[in-house]
């Protein structure tokens, strides 16, 4: 069993730390702290782990000098000396992390004649396109839209909420369309859509207002049809992708309608909601997967907000992934996309001064690339967890653990433990009546690997 660690006050960043086995153990007492892993108890099978590639993350790339871009790319893409991100997230044209605002037509285009996606040509398409290679066949797109054009909205405006005007339903329909073909002649499959990202969000960036029947509406008459339609019937479509708060009754208002349930995938999330400890509203998650069980919950988004360069060593950025990310795939996440793959020194670019951290931030005057410890958090689950890797069940007798754990292709075994206190945990990883002694340290997360020939 091989031990990796990334703790504060130490040098250890993803480090392998030790090399245990596992002995006959019996009968834990009740005294001794445990994590009990089941093999045999299987969920949800996992899509991928990854990050959005935004025209923010892009541009800043652009920046970079050409050994920083291949030091990024293998940061991020390569599974052997990096963390193995699989998949990613893109707007569909300009979100809040854009230098500004744009569309693919051109003004009061309903027929969508003058579609082009030349903007992206010039350095999103190119680095997702670099990630692709990396990554090779098993690379996962998710597309999202922040807003129609402000020529289909109420509020004539791509910012600032608004909502979709009747008669431009079908035109936004065919713009998605129109977008898959696009990318897809150029060589970038797309994977999945949400229909509107945050659309209870009125936002001073690109936003549109949907409620519940009025996504189902839109899904149903228009969206899911026109798909169909145009043979892309095998894109995953996703509602809501907006906070854990509100997940359960967007997910009755699109799913208990049967004529829209049928074109749905799944639910996304976000974590904005919140962001101190139970207050993360994990069980609504749960409650979704409970109420509606073949359907899929995926977390689309979530990074940390006000960005300030001073804090980018700070620990608590990694712990807040780590709680997210245990308790998002335990709830029944399927998926789980960090937002901003890179940004500058600003926490931008963004045209509306909405900045935000990364995992890693790029000093492009320095051409220096920062590595927050959220960038190794992420990785304790990315760089172990693959592509159809299954949950099983692990569980801690003490909250001072909390942990989550999958069976991955290969037969190996993968358990995450995380600790947010201030003390050094020694605690019993128990499988099947054998055990291996373990240390967690403070303020610490931990992935073990059990081969199937440990066992």
């Amino acid at each position: 069993m091989s031990v990796y660690t990334t703790a504060k006050n130490s040098d250890y960043r993803l480090t392998k730390t030790a090399t245990l086995e596992l002995f006959d153990f019996g009968q834990p007492l009740e005294s001794q702290v445990c994590v009990f892993v089941d093999p045999s108890k299987t969920f949800q099978t996992i899509i991928g782990i990854g990050g959005a590639i935004t025209d923010a993350a892009a541009e800043t790339f652009s920046k970079l000098p050409e050994c920083k871009q291949q030091e990024l790319l293998r940061a991020y893409y390569d599974a052997e000396q990096g963390i193995g991100y699989t998949m990613a997230r893109t707007s569909i044209h300009s979100c809040d992390f854009s230098s500004q605002s744009y569309t693919y037509v051109q003004e009061n285009d309903a027929t969508l004649d003058s579609f082009t996606i030349a903007h992206d040509l010039t350095y999103r398409i190119p680095l997702i396109k670099k990630a692709m290679q990396m990554v090779g066949g098993q690379f996962t797109l998710l597309a999202s839209p922040w807003s129609p054009p402000a020529w289909m909205k109420t509020n004539a405006s791509m910012l600032k909420g608004g909502t979709l005007l009747p008669e431009y339903q079908q035109s936004w329909a065919n713009y998605f369309v129109k977008f898959i073909h696009a990318y897809e002649k150029e060589g970038v499959p797309i994977w999945g859509l949400t229909v509107q990202n945050e659309p209870m969000a009125s936002q001073t960036w690109e936003s549109c207002l949907f409620t519940g029947e009025e996504e189902s509406e839109f899904i149903k008459n228009y969206l899911g049809p026109t798909l169909y339609q145009n043979g892309f019937h095998d894109k995953k479509l996703i509602a809501w992708d907006h906070n854990r708060d509100l997940i359960y009754q967007r997910a009755c208002a699109v799913l208990n309608d049967v004529d829209a349930a049928k074109y749905m995938w799944g639910i996304g999330f976000h974590w904005y909601e919140t962001w101190t400890g139970s207050g993360m509203l994990f069980e609504n998650v749960k409650k979704v997967k409970e109420a509606f069980p073949e359907t899929n919950v995926i977390f689309t988004e979530g990074c940390i907000e006000n960005f300030d360069f001073n804090r980018i060593h700070d620990w608590d950025l990694g712990e807040i992934y780590g709680h997210s990310m245990v308790n998002d795939f335990n709830s029944g996440a399927t998926a789980w996309l960090d937002w901003n793959v890179l940004l500058d020194e600003t926490g931008g670019p963004n045209h509306v001064g909405n900045f935000c951290f990364a995992p890693i931030i790029a000093d492009t005057q320095r051409g220096e690339l920062h590595y927050t410890n959220s960038y190794y958090y992420l990785g304790h689950f990315s760089k172990f967890v693959k592509p159809n890797a299954k949950r099983i069940i692990s569980s801690s007798n003490r909250d001072s653990l909390q942990t989550t754990a999958f069976i991955n292709p290969d037969g190996s075994t993968v358990v995450i433990v995380l600790n947010t206190r201030e003390i050094e945990i020694d605690y019993h990883l128990w499988i099947d009546g054998k055990a291996a002694a373990v240390k967690s340290l403070p303020h610490s997360i931990t992935t073990l690997v059990i081969n199937t020939n440990d066992i």
